[in-house]
């Protein structure tokens, strides 16, 4: 620059000096620009913005990719998981016709029956009680009184036809139908997110591919803007990401798979409790059962304490009753039972197999989500853009220069004023090392400014 001054004052040009100077006013920020400069500065920022707009489109095209590639997975989920269901609910049905099939038997002797059982009764419930306390920090006398209804309305055969693992089943039936329904709804959600977020990206795709060179976005969609619905009130307020909608039944599921052996009788070495650590209050029902237990599972399902048969006399005696010539419970129709429910349980595992895998695909899938969301979402909010243009800057103050200790100069920051969209007017500062006749400086305002619209805006209708 002082060469070139040099070089024009040999020429003995005033004007071009008067230019020079003028320019070097501008570049150190003494002269502050004018509103043709400001409008430069816009024109040159928007030209940047619609780079970053078609980049967002780009990446929902992306986010959409992602969501139909998990809807295939999603389909064969459901294929998968409705032929297991079937499987189960077959099994199960085949258990509980062998099941009233030796009640029917039970009615033939039904006197020495209602004898023997009327004694196994209590020295089952004082049994069971009698573990679960010496274990169990509190709950015995919920625990009686529970085992105490069941053993009521239970026939005495159930007792030795793992009348306990029916109940499970269905109990775990239902609450796999419960799973199932929120796992759906959460997906649905999902993919609702992902389809209104891309339908208003491609509204501003339509209008950005063929508008003219600076775009501006009027009232162009107005006649097509639905009553707006914002990320955060489809998903809850506040919005916390698709992968929040997973997260909690990720945690339910451990919960639940932790503890599935142990109710089904699977003989493992430790038992986790709700935290996922082991858990001491661990009832051991051996020689007596099968197994172990939780003071938890027990005080959810009374019906394990049937484990503890073998130590009542009484509950012995009706598993080798002779009704009429016949032994019901050592014939063939407890031999179809247990085949029975151990498809049954084979199956029900399988199901929650499929679930929790599907359910580890829908979390890491949502966070794939979620990163694109927050950095391509925002570009879904120019759909009700109502604004007269795209990008304006309306101040830029320059901040005299400060002497370092070292005596150098350090330009100061420079304040600018900027409405970017339909937003509100943003305030920041911007680094003097960058003046604003600088060509950059239009790219790192509307940089700023679009950073700040991310954090606020990201919508879907």
């Amino acid at each position: 620059m002082l060469m070139m001054m040099m070089m024009m004052k040999r020429k003995g040009s005033k004007e071009s000096l008067a230019l020079v100077a003028l320019l070097v006013a501008s570049a150190s920020c003494i002269l502050p620009p004018t509103k043709e400069d400001l409008n430069q500065i816009s024109i040159q920022g928007e030209k940047y913005l619609d780079r970053q707009i078609e980049n967002a489109i780009n990446g929902v095209k992306e986010m959409k990719s992602v969501m139909q590639k998990s809807s295939e997975e999603h389909k064969r989920f459901l294929d998968d998981l409705e032929k297991t269901k079937q499987k189960k609910e077959e099994a199960m049905r085949t258990a509980q016709e062998m099941e009233a099939e030796l009640e029917k038997e039970e009615e033939v002797c039904n006197e020495t029956m209602k004898a023997l059982w009327e004694e196994c009764k209590p020295c089952l419930k004082n049994t069971c009680v009698k573990y679960y306390s010496r274990t169990c920090s509190s709950g015995s006398g919920l625990v009686g009184r529970q085992l105490e209804e069941v053993l009521n309305r239970t026939s005495p055969f159930s007792i030795w036809i793992n009348g306990e693992k029916i109940d499970i089943l269905e109990q775990e039936g239902q609450r796999q139908n419960r799973e199932f329904k929120n796992l759906e709804e959460k997906y649905t959600e999902m993919a609702d997110g992902v389809d209104n977020i891309f339908t208003d990206s491609m509204k501003v795709a339509d209008h950005v591919h063929y508008s003219p060179p600076v775009i501006y976005l009027p009232n162009f969609l107005s006649p097509y803007a639905r009553h707006g619905r914002s990320i955060r009130s489809l998903f809850h307020d506040p919005f916390h990401g698709f992968q929040n909608l997973f997260s909690p039944m990720m945690g339910m599921s451990r919960n639940f798979f932790s503890s599935m052996g142990s109710m089904m009788d699977m003989d493992s070495d430790t038992v986790p409790n709700e935290d996922g650590n082991v858990n001491e209050d661990v009832i051991i029902t051996k020689p007596y059962g099968n197994g172990r237990m939780t003071c938890r599972e027990i005080r959810r399902n009374s019906a394990g304490c049937f484990k503890f048969r073998d130590e009542c006399q009484k509950c012995k005696e009706i598993q080798h009753i002779d009704c009429s010539g016949k032994k019901p419970l050592e014939g063939p129709l407890k031999e179809e039972l247990e085949e029975a429910l151990a498809l049954a349980e084979r199956f029900t595992q399988q199901y929650n197999s499929l679930m929790k895998r599907f359910e580890e695909e829908m979390f890491n899938t949502s966070s794939i989500l979620d990163l694109f969301n927050r950095q391509f979402g925002w570009v879904s909010s120019l759909a009700n853009n109502t604004s007269d243009g795209i990008f304006s800057v309306q101040a830029v103050m320059c901040k005299d220069s400060e002497k370092k200790p070292d005596g150098e100069e350090e330009p100061g920051e420079t304040k600018v004023s900027v409405k970017l969209f339909d937003s509100p007017p943003m305030n920041f500062t911007v680094s003097g090392e960058i003046p604003w006749t600088d060509p950059k400086f239009s790219e790192v305002v509307a940089q700023e400014a679009l950073d700040r619209y991310k954090e606020t805006s990201v919508v879907v209708k």
